[in-house]
This record gives structure tokens, C-alpha cells and sequence, in this order.
């Protein structure tokens, strides 16, 4: 009974409370601030109900189902807050509330399912309430554009689910998960329409996740206030890895799928990464760091990596959230890590190669401490390798080899090392076992991020240089895909764009009080 209700604390919560906005919508700000503070009080009692059982019996909940939600939850509850101060004196809140429960209910309802059709409706209803958000200042043309570009997107990726279900059901006879495994546990030769299925999840996922060249809706999602900004990267836009580590026994057996996850994960973490670099902006830089984040958990899922996806997933979500709530505070921090900008002189050649390999050994030997003490634990190469390079800047300081420098650096580097293979350990309890690492995907992936490390020394060591001014107006742009893909759909199924109203916030404001113009 307990591995029953306890999923569903989340969007059995958010579902009342979505009705009773739509009954008594005068209190709507009250209504969903109580809403999220019951759901993450549910949801963390029933954590504990799991860590602390009170009765002998051994429980069987879904723990990845549980932690998920409960991650929900909470940020469910501080954007709810922020909302109600951030869209003080605006139009259409009640609309707004509305739309955010049912999002969040919908949100809900896909983590904790287990049947594969009422994750796919979940999954539509978040895009339907999304739509609803990102067009909550109606009368902006660009919101409308990017609300028809996400509507686009959606619908590509829900066809493809159509078929993936359709495919499934006639291979196994259920969509229920747990039937889904039967079969694969039966049939280790997955028959061409389980690969077609597999492959279509797989198309569904990265139309969902903005892979380029499809991550224009996500990147122009800026006229949306800023808590439907954090809603989208810190939850929504995360569904599609939380679906893939769901269905890993079916990705497992499924080596074109994995492999199409790889090449699209890869492309976007590399190219998304070199176009964030050059924004001003501060939430488009979010943004693009969004498409990188994807980009990079999909390589992992392909890669067979669970337990390591599943981890960004959760810390992806809590950063992301908290930069965009507090995306004002970020604009010091940003300034410091542009490729294309500054002069700062990084050193020379060797070393900042020196520093990526003393980076390599201080990860190698934290691995090899923990080993001792968790003889199980196994970390890919690919992954050390990534996390060598990723932390190998702290130890590559501007001021040279200086020593106390560079043992703050390497401080701060096993520091950062034994939280990654702590939180690798837990979560290789709750996440789906890795697979067997394909070979040749390693070492692909290594070599593409040992590209981009080496790219990054080089336009940071010569920003004015040929290479950096070729390089810039390309990045700057996107590499130009998202105007392809505009060219391509918007022909096929155009906008039809709302007039504009020319009204102030201080114009909307006086209106709806019953003061005159």
C-alpha cells in the first residue's frame, strides 16, 4: 500500500488545489501557497517513511518516483512564493495560479504512473499548462512566437510517443511498465519494431529537452515572467531525462537509440556551451546553459550512465531554479567566465594543459580512496574524464603557478571530487544500474570534450585572435540552426499573431481597479 500512495502525495495535492482556485478564485494566492507547503510536507514525510519505516515489513516504493517528486515539491513551493511577490499589481494571476498548479499537478501525475499512455497525457498536459505561462503577457509578439514554436515542438514529440505506444503495445500487450520489463527480460533481442519504439522515445525526448537545431522555444523563452522561466529549466524541461532513466531497460537493449542520444547529447553540450559564452544577457546565458545541461544528461542516459544522470538531474534543477530567482546576483560571476571577452593573459600552452592533467590524478586517486571503502563503486572513464577536465580551470588560475593558488585550487578540486562520488554512491541506489559503456562512444565523447577544453584555453588566451573572430559572430547566432528550423515549420503550420495592446503595466493596473484611463 505504501509503494502506492506515497508517488502520488504530489499530484493528488496540486489537483486539489488546482480546483479549489477554479472554485474560489479570489484566493488564489493563498490557496497555492498553502497547496505547496502541504505537497513538500507530504512528500518529505513520506521520504522519511521510507528512510525510518515504522513497521517490520520491508517497503517497496518507487524511491526514484519519491525523489523526484519530493524535488518537485520543493520547487514547487519556493516558485509559488516567489510569485506571489513577483507578480504583485499584474493582470490575469488568477489565470496565472491556475496554470501553475496544473502544470505542477500534471508534473506530479508523470513521475509517479507507472503506465506508460498516462505518462505520455502527463507529459501533453505539462506543454498545454506551459502555454498557458508562457503566454501570460499575451499582447508581446515574441512570446507568442516562441509559444507557437513550443506548440510545434510538442506536438512533433507526441506524435512520436503515439507511434512508440503503438509499437510497444502490439510488441508486449501492455504498457505498464512493469509488463514492459517482463518482455524485455524475455526477449534479449530486442525485434525491429522495439528498436523503431525505442528510437521514437528517443526523437520525442530530444524535441522535448531543446536539442539543437530545436532549442529556439527554449532559448526565446525570456518575455515569460522570470518564476515561469525557473518553472520550465528547473522542471519541465528535465522531464524528458527523468523518462529515459525510467525506461532503461528498454535503452539497454536498444544500441541505435543510445547511440543517437550520444551524437545529439554530445553536439549540443559542445556548440551550446560556445554560444553561452558570448551572451549579455544574463537569463539568455541561463538559457543556453539549459540546452548544454540537456544536452549533457542525454550523453550520459546514452552513454548508460543512470545513476550520473540522475544526479545532474537533481542538481541541474536546484541550480537552475535558484539562478533564475535570483538571476540579478549572477551578473558579477558571469562577467568572469566569457570566451570571447577580456584580455586577462591564462598562462601559457602547458599550463593549462599541466593543470587538466593534475586535475586527472586528484580525481584518479579520489576514486581510488573510495574504492577501497566501496569496492562496487565503478565511475566510466568518459565520466572521470569529463569531470577531470570540468575542474581543471580552478587550478589554471590567471597569476601563474603560484603555490598558494594553486593548493586552494587543488583544495577545491578533491573537495568538489568527494561530493560528486558521494552523491554517485546514493543515487546508485535509487537509479537503474549502468550498462556496459560502448567503446568507441567513450572514447568519441572524450575526444570531443578534451576538444572543447582545448578550444576554451585558446579563445580565452587570444580573444582577438583569427580563430575568436571566425569563431564569434557563428556562435553568437546559434550557428544560425535556429533560423533553419523557423524557415522549415513555420511555412508548414504559420502564426497567426494576436494584435498588440497598447496598454502600460500602470495603464492595466488603474483598468482593472475601476479607475479611469
Amino acid at each position: 500500500m505504501q509503494a502506492f500512495i506515497t508517488p502520488w502525495l504530489l499530484p493528488a495535492t496540486y489537483l486539489l488545489g488546482w480546483l479549489l482556485v477554479m472554485v474560489q478564485p479570489k484566493h488564489h494566492w493563498a490557496t497555492a501557497r498553502h497547496t505547496g507547503r502541504l505537497a513538500l510536507l507530504l512528500c518529505l514525510g513520506a521520504a522519511m517513511m521510507v528512510i525510518f519505516p515504522f513497521h517490520t515489513a520491508k517497503p517497496s516504493p518507487d524511491l526514484l518516483g519519491l525523489t523526484t517528486a519530493s524535488l518537485v515539491a520543493l520547487l514547487g513551493w519556493v516558485i509559488i512564493h516567489f510569485s506571489s511577490r513577483y507578480l504583485t499589481g499584474e493582470r490575469q494571476q488568477q489565470r496565472f495560479v491556475s496554470a501553475m498548479l496544473f502544470t505542477i499537478a500534471c508534473v506530479g501525475v508523470l513521475l509517479a504512473s507507472q503506465h506508460l499512455l498516462v505518462i505520455t497525457l502527463a507529459w501533453s498536459g505539462t506543454s498545454i499548462g506551459m502555454h498557458f505561462l508562457l503566454t501570460h503577457y499575451a499582447e508581446r509578439k515574441t512570446a507568442q512566437i516562441v509559444a507557437h514554436k513550443k506548440f510545434l515542438v510538442s506536438r512533433l514529440a507526441e506524435l512520436c510517443l503515439i507511434v512508440a505506444l503503438l509499437l510497444i503495445y502490439h510488441a508486449c500487450g501492455t504498457l505498464q511498465l512493469d509488463g514492459l520489463r517482463h518482455y524485455l527480460a524475455t526477449h534479449p533481442d530486442l525485434p525491429l519494431s522495439m528498436q523503431l519504439a525505442a528510437l521514437m522515445i528517443v526523437l520525442a525526448v530530444i524535441l522535448k529537452t531543446a536539442q539543437l537545431p530545436l532549442h529556439g522555444w527554449l532559448i526565446q523563452v525570456m518575455e515569460a515572467p522570470t518564476p515561469v522561466s525557473a518553472l520550465l529549466h528547473a522542471g519541465i524541461v528535465n522531464i524528458g531525462g527523468f523518462i529515459l532513466i525510467r525506461l532503461a531497460d528498454l535503452l539497454n537493449q536498444a544500441v541505435i537509440a543510445q547511440g543517437i542520444l550520444v551524437l545529439a547529447g554530445t553536439t549540443t553540450a559542445v556548440l551550446a556551451s560556445l554560444v553561452m559564452m558570448t551572451r549579455v544577457s544574463i537569463k539568455v546565458r541561463l538559457a543556453w546553459s539549459t540546452c548544454a545541461q540537456m544536452g549533457f544528461m542525454l550523453l550520459e542516459i546514452g552513454l548508460g550512465l543512470y545513476e550520473l544522470a540522475l544526479l545532474h538531474l537533481l542538481a541541474h534543477s536546484l541550480y537552475k531554479a535558484h539562478a533564475f530567482l535570483s538571476a540579478g546576483e549572477t551578473v558579477a560571476m558571469v562577467r568572469q567566465q566569457a570566451y570571447f571577452t577580456g584580455g586577462a593573459d591564462r598562462g601559457w600552452p602547458g599550463h593549462y594543459l599541466t593543470s587538466g592533467l593534475l586535475s586527472g590524478a586528484l580525481v584518479g586517486a579520489s576514486l581510488w580512496g573510495w574504492q577501497s571503502v566501496f569496492p562496487a563503486l565503478s565511475v566510466p572513464v568518459a565520466a572521470l574524464v569529463i569531470v577531470a577536465l570540468g575542474l581543471g580551470p580552478l587550478l589554471s588560475g590567471e597569476q601563474g603557478w603560484r603555490a598558494g593558488l594553486m593548493a586552494r585550487g587543488a583544495f577545491m578540486v578533491l573537495l568538489l571530487t568527494q561530493l560528486y562520488l558521494g552523491w554517485h554512491v546514493l543515487f546508485s541506489a535509487i537509479a537503474p544500474h549502468s550498462s556496459p559503456v560502448n567503446l568507441l562512444q567513450t572514447a568519441a565523447v572524450i575526444l570531443c570534450f578534451s576538444g572543447l577544453y582545448g578550444l576554451q584555453f585558446w579563445l580565452q588566451k587570444y580573444p582577438d585572435g583569427k580563430l575568436a573572430s571566425t569563431l564569434y559572430p557563428w556562435a553568437y547566432h546559434g550557428f544560425y540552426l535556429d533560423e533553419l528550423f523557423t524557415r522549415v515549420t513555420f511555412p508548414i503550420w504559420p502564426i497567426k499573431l494576436k494584435p498588440a495592446q497598447a496598454q502600460t503595466r500602470v495603464h492595466r493596473f488603474a483598468t482593472d481597479n475601476g479607475e479611469p484611463a
